[in-house]
């Protein structure tokens, strides 16, 4: 069970019960497009919520601050919705907040910190926010709002008395409305600004009798990309209340806060289906990516599942690369470690030698901005073991334990991230670890089922421990569905696989896949010469060897294996046989000086 440090929101509906003892259908309406309403208020503080009551709903944050704005935020939010209803049909929430020390297992968290702020719920004013004088002077002079001294309270079961401060919307000018109205995407802490992503439910073009089909589709692609930790997606509630409204993206996207859309259609004929899908930037109208996916009936849901997959692969990928290349959300000159994160990532990119060491120097400074930040020291990890396998840093064992690390870092600070354990496992294997490999890719994919990442360093896990009929399977199925993302490179592995299978024309055909995107690729370039050599093409094989050397001068044969853990000897021994046949030398002789040394004139 672990243990983390967390700002606690507890919230409630004052008079609930009367309210669904008049209407029960209806209140429960109302309560649920409340809860939808604020919910992007939520995701830009960062927080997350931990599970729905009754009546209200539990909610966890990393930063004190970002819980209480987030709070006040909300309230300003139900104000006005309320100013729009009924008096009898207002709903006001009541929220209580504190920080401590929580456990958490399975998303839930427990501990008497989250008791603590569970009771200070019952002391806030309808509408109103009620905060523990520990968390209060943690916010300090932070708030954009004022709180009022409300003196000590003794609650059950909670051994010492705590001190209680708090807060209640004023008038529609007063300052703390307008404070609060003014929060947003643009001035949160920057480690929040991470983009928000809406998937539209998608048209159906064919008979309403097909419309449980479009709209399975949607919330499948909603929970695929969810898993994903880059960025945040809304939930269904969100979006759904969009479907058959002609509105237009811009006006969705400002009214559930929204840096991307997704929005698509499905039309069937016969037994056929036809899936469009479009990334949308909404502010400028910017088609990003657009994409067609055509499929036979078959298994319903099975194929579905590949649709999502398929659907949630690309369109991940493309969020990644919108992101690398947005202007920086801040409006301030502070420099964050996000700001940093996105920076290194856009000349990560662009992928020449001088990109990555730009790219490197800027993970560094993220991580020294926020060293919680997972997500840079997990590119930190994988941009520097790639830049080994490029041939553009030098190999050193500093450099692999720093990677390894990296990576071990990565997992603990984020557990959830799917991208984490990829690396962590890639690390292992590559050491020859291949249980320890076999259980981290594993998890990975058992994080992100829908991650064409995860399923191809699992087969990397295979290739290491000599199953290459399982290793080709997955690498297949990531080229296909995730093949326009740089983190991977799956024709270069994929021609070791084939290679060690003796199938040497379709290992050529991989190397030369790679080195169409990366002509200096030294593992490319070496198997390449291999397989050349063990077909029996001699002059190509040379020729292919001396493109390698000219890269590589002082590559062997002995040197570059040295740094190969493959499990089978035999694995080891067919590569070095087509590397020899290639005429890469097997290792450089020292010249030694055998002439008699002449003693110096006395």
């Amino acid at each position: 069970m672990e243990r983390r440090l967390a700002a606690i929101v507890c919230a409630d509906v004052a008079g609930y019960s009367r309210m669904m003892g008049a209407d029960e259908a209806g209140t429960h309406a109302t309560f649920k497009a409340h809860r939808s309403a604020i919910y992007p208020i939520i995701l830009n503080h960062g927080g997350r919520l931990v599970k729905n009551t009754g009546d209200g709903f539990l909610l966890e944050f990393p930063s004190i601050v970002g819980a209480i704005e987030a709070a006040v935020a909300m309230q300003m939010v139900m104000a006005e919705r309320n100013e729009h209803l009924p008096a009898d049909r207002a709903m006001q929430f009541r929220m209580g907040i504190h920080m401590g020390d929580v456990m958490a297992d399975e998303d839930e968290v427990f501990g008497d910190d989250v008791n603590i702020a569970v009771r200070l719920e019952s002391v806030a004013a309808p509408g109103g926010v009620a905060v523990s004088g520990k968390a209060c002077h943690e916010a300090g002079k932070r708030l954009s709002v004022t709180f009022v001294d409300a003196g000590p309270y003794r609650f059950k079961n909670i051994e010492e008395p705590i001190h209680v401060w708090t807060w209640q919307p004023g008038g529609v000018d007063s300052p703390a409305r307008k404070a609060a109205s003014e929060i947003s995407a643009t001035n949160l802490p920057a480690q929040y600004r991470t983009a928000i992503v809406g998937v539209l439910p998608f048209t159906n073009l064919s008979e309403s009798a097909d419309e449980y089909f479009s709209d399975g589709l949607t919330e499948d692609l909603i929970h695929a990309l969810s898993l994903q930790s880059f960025y945040r997606v809304l939930s269904r509630n969100s979006t759904f209340s969009f479907k058959g409204k002609n509105v237009s993206t811009r006006l969705i996207a400002r009214e559930i806060d929204a840096t991307y859309l997704i929005q698509g259609s499905v039309r069937r004929a016969a037994n056929k289906i036809r899936v469009t899908a479009d990334l949308i930037a909404p502010e400028t109208g910017e088609q990003l990516w657009t994409g067609r996916f055509d499929r036979d009936m078959g298994d319903l849901f099975a194929m579905q599942d590949e649709l999502t997959t398929s659907l949630s692969a690309a369109i991940a990928a493309e969020i990644y690369r919108a992101e690398a290349s947005a202007p920086p959300r801040s409006s301030s000159n502070d420099i964050s470690a996000w700001d940093r994160f996105l920076k290194g990532l856009s000349y990560y990119y662009l992928h020449t030698k001088a990109d990555y060491e730009t790219s490197i120097s800027l993970f560094k400074e993220a991580i020294a901005l926020d060293p919680t930040l997972s997500i840079a020291r997990a590119y930190l990890a994988t941009i520097q073991i790639q830049g080994i396998q490029f041939g553009w840093i030098k190999s050193t064992r500093e450099l692999w334990d720093s990677a390894m690390c990296l990576a071990e870092s990565s997992v603990r600070l984020d557990p959830r991230s799917s991208f984490a354990f990829q690396i962590l496992a890639y690390l292992h294997a590559v050491e020859g670890h291949y249980e320890a490999s076999m259980d981290a890719a594993k998890r990975a994919v058992g994080l992100n089922p829908y991650d064409m990442g995860a399923r191809g360093v699992l087969g990397f896990c295979h290739l290491m421990s000599g199953e290459h009929r399982q290793a080709i399977e997955l690498f297949t199925m990531a080229a296909q569905q995730g093949n326009n993302d740089p983190r991977y490179q799956w024709a270069a592995v994929n021609a070791f696989s084939h290679y060690l299978l003796g199938q040497y024309d379709a290992s050529l055909s991989w190397a030369r896949e790679e080195l169409y995107v990366n002509p200096n690729h030294l593992q490319a370039l070496a198997i390449r010469a291999a397989a050349l050599a063990q077909l029996g093409r001699t002059a190509e094989a040379k020729s292919a060897a001396e493109v390698l050397l000219s890269n590589y001068p002082n590559l062997t044969v002995d040197r570059y294996l040295r740094n190969f853990h493959w499990k089978s000897a035999a694995d080891i021994a067919h590569y070095r046989d087509g590397l020899v046949k290639a005429g890469i030398p097997f290792s450089r002789l020292t010249v030694v000086d055998s002439a008699p040394k002449l003693a110096a004139d006395s």
